[in-house]
């Protein structure tokens, strides 16, 4: 598995790195990370069983997702989470340390990558692969990222529950 820093470092992709207690959820990062600048963000992925195609969703810490409505935007036939045996093989990582960081393990491009429209031009903070340290990275650098892992990208409003 690739050195998420190195990586950063040898494409001149610009971040700041926090360090903090592993946390799992959005509640517990709320508690224990250290203020940070940019959004907070939750990364879910999702696998629709009948097309066989996963999809990386990124959206705000303070939205709760409908499922039902996202699939109908997404086309998707049979949404779910995907498992954690496709977390570590697409990502690299393990549940509570999904992230955008994980596309450069993707090396397939197997991975739709959709964006909640309010993330725009925010800088993002994100799991280096690790639920022990935060990055901030502004969302130019997030571009650069996703052009370098070869890995499209779309906005949608995310329907919320």
């Amino acid at each position: 598995m690739m050195n998420i820093y190195i990586f950063l470092n040898n494409h001149n992709i610009a971040y700041e790195s926090f360090d903090h207690p592993a946390v799992f959820t959005c509640e517990q990062a709320e508690k224990f990370c250290p203020k940070m600048p940019g959004k907070s963000i939750k990364n879910i992925f999702l696998y629709d069983k009948k097309t066989n195609q996963h999809f990386l969703i990124i959206v705000s810490t303070e939205k709760q997702i409908d499922l039902k409505k996202l699939k109908t935007i997404l086309g998707a036939s049979k949404l779910s989470f995907a498992s954690e045996e496709d977390l570590q093989l697409y990502l690299g990582v393990t549940p509570g340390s999904v992230t955008i960081l994980g596309l450069i393990n993707d090396t397939t491009h197997t991975v739709t990558v959709i964006f909640d429209e309010i993330l725009k031009d925010q800088t993002l903070q994100c799991h280096p692969l690790i639920n022990t340290k935060t990055v901030t990275i502004p969302f130019d650098e997030i571009k650069k990222f996703l052009k370098i892992t070869q890995h499209a990208y779309q906005f949608f409003d995310i329907p919320k529950r």
